[in-house]
């Protein structure tokens, strides 16, 4: 992974001087200013970073059962992300590439891409066809993010800073494979998957994870996620299947008011510790008001069981409670207080003699 970590900053310090000459000298490439050629090529920089304090564990540094924000006490370049993207023209070809640096990108490697200390990853990289089938059949073949969940990796995407515990142990990260998908009507819309797995680059196995997606917007204040998964994720195991129902709810209530539900049920044969089947579920909502075009106010809370411990390493049910202001002080540029409560019904926090967290955290957030 060393050639691609030097292939990567090589990339990103040649765009970044040859951006900046261009802004300074005011060139333009014949025709096209600097953003129309950013915006011929498909290209984005995305940049996020955080501090995070706990109350509670400020000693060790470390915030339990958190992902992408698990230090704490420390300032973290979470994300750095260098994409380009081209949507597929009627019976013609699309792609998107998505590499990503920094201490997020350790948590999000799939089997065979990266070990888990490398902090570069290649998030996404797949080539799209839009067949001339009726509304246009979109075939998607290579390394994409998941279709599962109400949040996604870049937090700027998301009402709040920190992820969900749903996010983080519920469901998977990325999937490598094919994906078919074709829009009925203007209010739905499904697709097929058949893909390696759950974080799998290489599989692991010889059979393959089938998953399903629906989309539906009955009314125009609410859209409808149902996503499903089957297959078998153990290392040289095809009999062992995991299941996975994923739910998505999105209601607008009000101009300036969205309400995000979201639910997760997830079962794995011969996983438990008395090797019946495993079992974690867990529901979770995010309320965001804009208050007008400057400042939003989101609020999360949820519950997590993992009955088994085969996602957490504990059997517990975890809670949450998250509020996140938002600032949008400048032209692509966001800043997010956070506090957040965690607690369990077990002593899984502070190093295993607390059942409680409580952090606070400030993020900044830009894209170009």
């Amino acid at each position: 992974m060393k050639g691609l970590k030097a292939a990567f900053w090589v990339i990103v310090l040649m765009l970044s001087g040859f951006a900046g000459n261009l802004k300074a000298e005011e060139t333009k490439m014949g025709s096209m200013t600097l953003d129309e050629f950013r915006k011929a090529l498909g290209m984005s920089i995305y940049l996020q970073g955080g501090y995070t304090y706990n109350f509670k564990n400020s000693n060790s540094q470390e915030n339990e059962l958190r992902v992408f924000d698990h230090k704490a006490n420390s300032f973290m370049l979470d994300l750095t992300q260098l994409v380009f993207v081209k949507d597929a023209p009627v019976d013609g070809v699309g792609f998107k590439f998505k590499l990503s640096a920094g201490e997020t990108a350790k948590w999000i490697h799939s089997r065979g891409l990266g070990a888990s200390d490398d902090s570069i990853d290649i998030t996404e990289a797949y080539v799209g066809y839009l067949a001339p089938l009726g509304k246009g059949l979109k075939f998607d073949f290579g390394k994409f993010a998941t279709y599962h969940g109400a949040e996604v990796i870049e937090a700027k995407d998301n009402p709040n800073y920190s992820r969900s515990f749903l996010f983080n142990y519920a469901i998977p990260f990325t999937h490598t494979g094919l994906k078919v998908s074709y829009p009925f009507t203007e209010t739905f819309n499904a697709g097929i998957h058949i893909v390696n797995g759950w974080d799998n680059t290489d599989d692991n196995n010889k059979s393959k994870t089938i998953g399903l997606s629906a989309g539906v917007v009955p009314v125009e204040q609410l859209s409808m996620f149902f996503n499903l998964m089957y297959g078998p994720e153990k290392d040289n195991n095809t009999a062992d299947n995991r299941f996975l129902f994923d739910w998505v709810g999105i209601v607008k209530p009000a101009k300036n008011l969205s309400i995000i539900l979201n639910a997760d049920y997830a079962t794995e044969e011969k996983s438990a510790p008395d090797g019946d089947t495993a079992k974690w579920y867990g529901v979770a909502g995010i309320a965001k008001y804009d208050f007008n075009d400057l400042v939003s106010m989101s609020a999360r809370a949820e519950y997590f069981r993992d009955k088994d411990g085969v996602r957490t390493g504990t059997e517990q049910a975890l809670k949450e409670i998250t509020i996140t202001p938002e600032f949008r002080v400048a032209q692509a540029v966001i800043v997010r207080p956070e506090y957040r409560h965690d607690w369990s019904d077990k002593e899984v926090f502070d190093s295993g003699k607390a059942k409680k967290q409580d952090t606070i955290a400030v993020a900044v957030m830009y894209t170009w």
